[in-house]
Formats: structure tokens, C-alpha cells, sequence
């Protein structure tokens, strides 16, 4: 009986059941839209910090660089003369620790004895300067109307040195040296090998290295061709592409051959953490910051605070603008819902009396007033999540182009990719940009705070219509008759 009634009102009443559903669905497509691109918002945030900070890793450990430099950290190049061959090319590297203090080796063991710490990996940025290019000795010219060997009044040769000088390059280029025996932890995890291969865990000391694909462009680099750094030749092995389009730095090495390179022995700059719960990364943030002195923490939630630019500015729109706008809809779609049910409660009050009259009880007339809500609400449900998935849809077909800034480190801020930062070792320190684009995921949660939704406006909906409902008495529906 129940159902059989249900399904003759709502066939009679079909511009009203449209009206509640059509307002409850707008409130719950809006609702889907925001949700989704505030999850994209994440992602697309996500993929900036993951170009900053590497797969897997949860945060890193460092140490402040000093705010000066001392006269043997400037770079100094010295060249030897060249005696009878003063065209000769002369070239010079210097390798310098870029962007933070060095921390002994033994700091990762610490580090990865930390409750809450699963494992924990060193690496060692680098900055290396080459200079090279060859001095040109000039030449000797004798005065006008002078002889060749004439001297002057007081017995020196009359004339002027021309030509000569000096042409020299200065190239620079980051390097990192990572721990080969940890591939799934660092920097490098955030890169894709294009050609070639990545390291193996054999070669701890090898003389092999791993290119950025932009700078392996820039150089005319390819598996097998090598790269010398200070008179060391290494061999490219493979070339790495980041996700994101910038790497963490030029040229990766293994961790040893750049300590040894930079006179860093059993020395790291930064210092990689994998948590063990995801959910308990400021725990163990504090214990570090604790028991390890002397050092920076930062998390990935730090480093969020430093990305800025459209990114920044829709994702705040999202979860602030998006979301009141969210709340104010849908309180407004239910409180019509609500006042649209009650009043059709009122044009039926001569049908409930009637029934009342025939032995219906209250609660069975409140029970069928909520009914009919519940399956308004559950139609609108219907109708808004079709909406939204199609809202959804939009924004990801048009992936606007949202463009994420990261302010340049200072070696001992929190983040920044610059002169290290954030799990941006070998980055200068300038500011960059990165393009990103906008998706609008839908998943299963969504679509099921959808669905909730749905049948909380139906049960507020049929509350207030219930509530008028069972106010009525035979009596109101005999006034009614003519």
C-alpha cells in the first residue's frame, strides 16, 4: 500500500517533485565539482612538490649553510705557465658543497634510528664551476723610423707589446651524488630513465653517471658518451627525464665519487626520510628535530607554504570560496526543499485529513510524506551527481593551465629548490615556475557524499513536511469541504 500510494503522488505531483529535485541538485553538482577540483588542486600540487622533493620521501634533514663564506669556500682557479707554448688550453674545475653545511655520514644512521623513521638516506649537493679556455702571448712591435733592435736614450728597446690576451669559458653545473644502494629513496626517484639505465647497486664507487635530459640537450650528451669532471672521466650510463620537466640536478653520481670529488669524505648535505605511517609524519618531524641536533626538518607541508602563483590562488579559491559556496547551496536547496514539501503538505490537507478520517495514523501519514521527500531527494541525487560528473568532465577536457611558483632557497629556509632546498639539491637559487595542469578527479567518496547528501535533503524535506503533516486532524479536512 505504501509504495503503491508513493508511486501515484509522485505521478501526480511531477512539476513539484521536479522543482525539490531540481534545487537539491544543483546543491549537490556543486558540491561534486568543488570536491573534484580541490582534489585535482592536491594533485596538481602534489606533482610540484614531488618535482621539489622526490618519490616516496616524506621529508628531509639538513643543516643551515653559513650566512658568509670564508675565503677558501670563494672559487679560485690558478693556472701554470706556459713556457715556449703560450697557446696551450688550460682548464680548471672547482667543485664546491652548494647550498647547505655538510652533516658526517653517521647522521643518517641517526637519523634512520628515529621512532616513526623507515629509512633514511644521504646525498651530497654539489656545484661544480670549470673554467677553461688559453692565454695568447702578444707580440712585440718596434717604434716608427725604429730599427730592429734599436734602443732608446737610455738603452731600452723602443716599441709597444699588440695582441695577446686571454679567452676563457666559465661553464657551470649541478651534481649530485646519490646513495646507488637506496634506488627507490632521493631525488632521482622523481625522474624517469629515457635511454640507457640507472644505477646498480654494484656500483657504489663506479665511474658512471646519470644526465638530466635537458642537460644531456644542451651538451650533446647520450648513453656512452662521458662527462669529465676534474680530470675524472665519467661514463653516462643513462639519461634521466623529471616528471615534472625539471630535474633535481644536471648530473647524478654515485654518493661516493662525489665526496671524493668535492674532498667531502663521509660527508651529506641532505638527508632523505621515509615514514613509516604517513599519518604520524609531524611526530616524527619533532622526534628528529629532538634527538638529532643541529639540523632543519621539513615536511612536505612545509614546503607547501612556499609554492605561490595561480596554483596557490585557485586552490585557496577551492577550499575556502568553493566551499562556502557549497554550504550556502546546499542549506538553501534543503530549507526550499523543506518549505516546498510543507506547503504541498498544506494543499493536501483535505487528502491527509480524508485519510486520517479512514483510520490512517499520524505516524503512517509522516511516514508517507517522508517517503515522498526521500525519493525527491534521491531523483535530485541522481540528477546532481550527472551534473557534476559532467562539470567534471569539462574541467578535465579543458585542463587549464595553472602555473605553480617556488621561491629560490637561501640554504637554510624551508624549501625552496634553490641552492638545494627541499630535495632540490644542485637547483639555483632563483625562483622558478612550473605549468601544470588542471584536473577534476571523481572518485568513490565523492559520489557517495553525494548520494548522502541526496537522502539527508530528502529526510530534512519530508521532516518538515512530516512535521505538517501530522498536525492535521479530520476536522481541517471537513472545513475544506464546499
Amino acid at each position: 500500500m505504501f509504495f503503491t500510494y508513493l508511486r501515484r503522488e509522485l505521478r501526480r505531483r511531477r512539476k513539484a517533485a521536479l522543482v525539490v529535485a531540481s534545487g537539491l541538485a544543483l546543491g549537490i553538482a556543486l558540491v561534486i565539482v568543488v570536491t573534484s577540483v580541490s582534489s585535482g588542486m592536491g594533485r596538481a600540487q602534489d606533482q610540484v612538490l614531488q618535482s621539489l622533493y622526490g618519490l616516496g620521501t616524506d621529508m628531509t634533514v639538513t643543516k643551515a649553510a653559513e650566512p658568509t663564506a670564508t675565503a677558501s669556500e670563494r672559487p679560485r682557479f690558478r693556472f701554470d705557465a706556459q713556457d715556449g707554448d703560450s697557446d696551450a688550453e688550460q682548464s680548471s674545475d672547482r667543485v664546491m658543497v652548494q647550498g647547505f653545511q655538510t652533516l658526517p655520514a653517521a647522521t643518517v644512521t641517526e637519523v634512520g634510528r628515529q621512532s616513526g623513521v623507515s629509512d633514511a638516506v644521504g646525498g651530497l649537493s654539489l656545484q661544480v664551476i670549470k673554467v677553461d679556455g688559453q692565454f695568447t702571448r702578444g707580440q712585440f712591435q718596434q717604434g716608427e723610423g725604429g730599427q730592429q733592435g734599436g734602443r732608446g736614450g737610455n738603452g731600452q728597446p723602443q716599441g709597444e707589446v699588440q695582441g695577446g690576451g686571454a679567452n676563457f669559458d666559465v661553464d657551470s653545473y649541478s651534481v649530485f651524488g646519490t646513495d646507488v644502494t637506496e634506488p627507490a629513496l632521493g631525488p632521482l626517484t622523481s625522474s624517469e630513465i629515457t635511454s640507457g639505465r640507472t644505477f646498480r647497486t654494484t656500483e657504489a664507487n663506479a665511474e658512471v653517471a646519470v644526465v638530466d635530459s635537458a642537460y644531456a640537450k644542451e651538451k650533446k650528451l647520450k648513453a656512452g658518451s662521458t662527462v669529465t669532471v676534474k680530470s675524472v672521466k665519467y661514463s653516462v650510463i643513462g639519461i634521466a627525464t623529471a616528471d615534472s620537466g625539471e630535474s633535481a640536478a644536471d648530473v647524478y653520481l654515485p654518493l661516493t665519487q662525489a665526496q671524493t670529488l668535492s674532498g667531502s669524505q663521509d660527508k651529506v648535505t641532505t638527508i632523505y626520510v621515509r615514514a613509516t605511517d604517513s599519518q604520524k609524519i609531524d611526530d616524527v618531524k619533532s622526534a628528529i628535530q629532538k634527538n638529532v641536533s643541529g639540523t632543519t626538518v621539513t615536511t612536505s607541508a612545509d614546503l607547501a607554504d612556499t609554492v605561490s602563483g595561480s596554483l596557490s590562488t585557485a586552490s585557496s579559491l577551492a577550499t575556502s570560496v568553493g566551499t562556502w559556496l557549497s554550504v550556502a547551496v546546499l542549506v538553501a536547496a534543503f530549507l526550499v526543499a523543506g518549505l516546498l514539501t510543507s506547503s504541498a503538505v498544506s494543499r493536501r490537507v483535505r487528502e491527509f485529513g480524508t485519510l486520517k478520517a479512514l483510520g490512517w495514523k499520524s505516524g503512517r501519514v509522516t511516514r508517507q510524506v517522508v517517503g515522498e521527500a526521500v525519493v525527491n531527494g534521491l531523483l535530485g541525487g541522481a540528477l546532481g551527481i550527472a551534473l557534476g560528473l559532467a562539470g567534471a568532465y569539462a574541467v578535465t577536457a579543458v585542463s587549464p593551465t595553472l602555473q605553480a611558483e617556488t621561491g629560490g632557497g637561501t640554504g637554510g629556509g624551508q624549501g625552496g629548490p634553490g641552492g638545494g632546498g627541499f630535495g632540490g639539491p644542485g637547483r639555483q637559487a632563483a625562483a622558478r615556475t612550473l605549468d601544470v595542469a588542471l584536473t577534476a578527479p571523481v572518485g568513490v567518496t565523492t559520489v557517495a557524499l553525494a548520494v548522502g547528501l541526496a537522502v539527508a535533503g530528502g529526510l530534512i524535506a519530508g521532516a518538515f513536511g512530516g512535521w505538517r503533516a501530522s498536525r492535521l486532524r479530520p476536522a481541517d479536512a471537513l472545513r475544506r469541504v464546499e
